[in-house]
């Protein structure tokens, strides 16, 4: 029988998921032998956020793919732009989609400042995909070491979701961790082809049923101010008011405040807190 030209697709995807290294793809390791090389069919469609019969449809030539999805592949298999073109190609599809660098997140100079007036207050500058890009010693001593994560791998939801002393800290977790994704979702909204944002989405989809449920849900959010309960493991309880303030310059630069009211045993507390590891942390070192 002549090849078809969906057969020849399939026949790519097959030959890039067995490219693939798990855990460069953000998949969790497993102690059980893999019984295929790279990805698995149903780990590729959660990166791609597609249904497992969908993408087996499309590796065995019964469906054709539209553009949306073929996107949603590329980012998936990160296929470069040769790729991206050979994957259209085969699919019959044109790649119209606009090409444009994005730039790195930098820090903007007055939030910095702000952070660093900011002592007894935890505080924290969220970028693009709610990325961490810069805390004071208060907000690393009420959520974690963020220096010890590395860079690319400090984001706010994906520490929410995967680091176990996060999740402990907040009594209210899941409420939190929906409105968390809620804001992913609908900034998501406006990058639709944002390469990292897919490796987020797609790695989080695997690890955690309950991110996958709710990122399915379409639930979007906007709240700027809202009431946190964290039981700390060296101070107790703690009841906080968290307003966030976003930059005016476009970039997408979110300041998160946690505030107690004055004289308040969660205002004491944090007091406490900051005080024991303002000493510890060189204030040259934190987030350099």
């Amino acid at each position: 029988m002549k090849p078809t030209p969906d057969s020849h697709l399939g026949a790519f995807l097959r030959a890039r998921r067995a490219q693939l290294d798990p855990q460069e793809c953000g998949l969790p390791t497993t102690e059980s032998a893999r019984r295929v090389t790279g990805l698995r069919r149903e780990e590729v469609a959660a990166l791609a956020a597609i249904s497992v019969d969908y993408y087996t449809r499309l590796e065995q030539g019964r469906v054709r793919a539209s553009a949306p999805v073929l996107a949603t592949l590329a980012r998936a298999l990160r296929l470069d732009d040769d790729q991206q073109r050979y994957l259209y190609e085969l699919a019959g599809r044109t790649d119209d989609r606009p090409r444009r660098r994005r730039a790195p997140q930098r820090l903007r100079p007055a939030m910095r400042r702000l952070l660093d007036q900011l002592t007894d207050t935890p505080a924290l500058v969220l970028g693009k995909r709610l990325d961490i890009l810069a805390w004071n010693q208060a907000a690393a001593a009420l959520y974690t070491d963020f220096a010890a994560v590395p860079a690319a791998r400090r984001n706010y939801l994906r520490l929410l979701f995967t680091d176990p002393a996060m999740r402990e800290l907040d009594v209210d977790w899941e409420h939190d961790a929906r409105d968390a994704v809620a804001a992913l979702r609908l900034e998501a909204a406006a990058d639709v082809d944002d390469p990292e944002l897919a490796r987020l989405v797609g790695e989080l989809s695997i690890r955690d049923a309950d991110f996958r449920t709710w990122w399915a849900e379409h639930r979007v959010s906007s709240a700027t101010y809202g009431t946190k309960h964290y039981r700390h493991p060296l101070v107790g309880d703690l009841t906080l008011d968290c307003d966030t303030w976003a930059s005016p310059d476009g970039s997408g630069q979110r300041l998160i405040v946690l505030t107690a009211e004055p004289g308040s045993p969660s205002h004491d507390a944090l007091r406490i807190l900051a005080s024991w590891t303002a000493e510890a942390t060189d204030p040259e070192a934190v987030n350099r």
